[in-house]
């Protein structure tokens, strides 16, 4: 008797119609499929993460309420990788850089559940009337668990994204950009402009009240499950809002620094004008609605801002953080960055996604002494891979030298026909693509006169690489010539015939001057 083949089943997808933030593990009932346009987290061995509750609304985010579909109690060690399942009409990429868990022989799974199976008939039952405690899962990273991307390279990478860009986090210079000042929507990249204004304006023990707008009218899509009443210190809304993206802590936030959403709102679009965000403006405080829109020039200079604060880095790198609610177990948020599992060095920052923007992601990365940052907008998928391709062909392309110091000799230069001695006015370090050669040249001031200043600026050093500026420094005057010597005096005669010229042209001032 021949034996009946086995055919691996096919994980098949619904598309979603509404416009929601749907960045994290939606619920799925049953032995439903998952939905088309949300990847699956699976276990290490294959099996899909499963909540068997009814859901006819989004789960809260990885890390949400109690009773609400988390997926950590506490921060563990020793993470299983996830897997995303690919589409029913989609073959499964092979990977790139790192391997996949291997499914368990078959016998040896057998076994394995034969031993569970014995463990639980001699477990002891919980006593009459007494709810058996639920066993929390095993937390898993967000999807994918590979990144697909090119070996590191000097040469630029191809990236789907609709609008791109790779900075020196340190110092802004610009290393790779693609549309750079394409308006788009940024879906939850939002709540970077939401938690810079709350840091800025408040302490992180100040204790936050709940309102029922907050608690009951921000439940579409990302939320920690506030309780309307809920007393909660800002610091704790804040790793809601930038690991887990819930839209309550946006709101209630939002209503305790300005009284009121709107009021927000217009904080967050006079804020973005101070900080020359010239094309960005903002909608909400979650980005939820896609009404909103920004640049990836206009999100990195934002990032960076938010990176001088004290605190935002810290936040933006953690992995996972529980937070008390009113009553019984942490909510445990989980950070949607895969980057923070998948990429040595990651340290940051924020996720993004709606039907409208696509897969959005400002990622950070820190080897030695540079720190980099990409900005990915409008991906048709997951967006991780090519934010770290950018980074590798960052961290492959360039590296760091000073290429100007502080009173390094330049030269003299001409001012009013006179040659004076100048100098650098300051250190210029820079990300300079590895072998190409650099060059300086000099920029003076034409409404500069003479003599100028001693140490005053007079104008720049241009530094620059073939096809790139990369920065510049004040170009400072490092000595002041004195006056011409005076003309030999030349014969007897010459000396008489000129004091005479002389003393007839003072003669005519005097008589034109009564």
């Amino acid at each position: 008797m021949l034996a009946r083949p086995r055919v691996r089943p096919l994980l098949r997808r619904r598309r979603l119609h509404r416009a929601v933030d749907r960045e994290g593990l939606l619920p799925v009932r049953g032995r439903a499929p998952p939905p088309h346009d949300v990847q699956a987290l699976r276990r290490a061995g294959g099996r899909v993460l499963r909540d068997d509750r009814a859901a006819a609304a989004a789960a809260a985010e990885p890390g949400g309420a109690a009773g609400r579909g988390r997926i950590a109690r506490h921060p563990v060690q020793g993470l299983a990788q996830a897997e995303a399942g690919a589409a029913a009409d989609q073959p499964a990429a092979a990977p790139d850089r790192l391997s996949r868990v291997r499914p368990v022989h078959s016998k040896i799974g057998g076994l394995v559940a034969l031993l569970a199976l014995a463990a639980g008939l001699i477990a002891p039952a919980p006593a009459v009337g007494q709810t058996p405690p639920t066993p929390a899962p095993t937390p898993t990273p967000p999807s994918p668990s590979v990144l697909r991307t090119p070996a590191p390279s000097t040469e630029p990478p191809t990236v789907r994204a609709g609008s791109a860009l790779l900075i020196d986090l340190d110092t802004g210079q610009v290393l790779y950009s693609l549309n750079p000042a394409e308006r788009r929507p940024i879906a939850s990249l939002t709540k970077i402009m939401t938690a810079y204004l709350v840091m800025r304006r408040t302490r992180p023990t100040d204790v936050v009240t709940v309102s029922p707008n907050a608690a009951h009218g921000s439940r579409v899509g990302s939320s920690l499950g506030l309780a309307a009443g809920e007393r909660i210190p800002v610091h704790e809304l804040l790793y809601a809002l930038l690991l887990g993206s819930a839209n309550d802590a946006a709101v209630a936030l939002a209503e305790h620094v300005a009284g009121s959403v709107d009021r927000f709102v217009e904080m967050m679009n006079r804020t973005a004008r101070e900080l020359g965000l010239s094309r960005t403006r903002f909608a909400s405080p979650s980005g939820l609605d896609d009404r909103g829109y920004s640049t990836a020039r206009d999100l990195a200079r934002l990032t960076r801002a938010a990176y001088r604060l004290p605190g935002f880095a810290g936040i933006v790198a953690t992995r996972f953080h529980p937070i008390p609610p009113p009553e019984g177990e942490p909510r445990a948020v989980q950070n949607r960055n895969a980057l923070l599992w998948l990429y040595p060095g990651a340290v940051g920052v924020k996720t993004g996604f709606t039907t409208a923007a696509g897969f959005c992601l400002v990622a950070a990365a820190d080897r030695g002494d540079e720190r980099l940052l990409a900005v990915v907008l409008g991906e048709p998928g997951e967006p991780f891979s090519d934010a770290a391709a950018l980074l590798d062909h960052g961290f492959a392309a360039f590296e760091r030298r000073t290429v100007v110091r502080a009173g390094e000799p330049l030269g003299t230069v001409g001012v009013d026909g006179r040659d004076v001695p100048v100098a650098a006015g300051g250190n210029l370090e820079a990300l300079v693509p590895v072998d190409e050669p650099v060059e300086r040249s000099i920029e003076v001031d034409p409404a500069v006169r003479f003599p100028p200043p001693l140490a005053g600026s007079i104008g720049e050093v241009v530094v620059s690489v073939p096809g790139r500026t990369i920065g510049a420094v004040p170009l400072v005057v490092a000595d002041v010539p004195g006056p011409p010597p005076l003309a030999e005096p030349g014969p007897w005669w010459r000396r008489a015939a000129a004091a005479v010229v002389e003393a007839g042209a003072a003669l005519v001032r005097a008589l034109f001057s009564v």
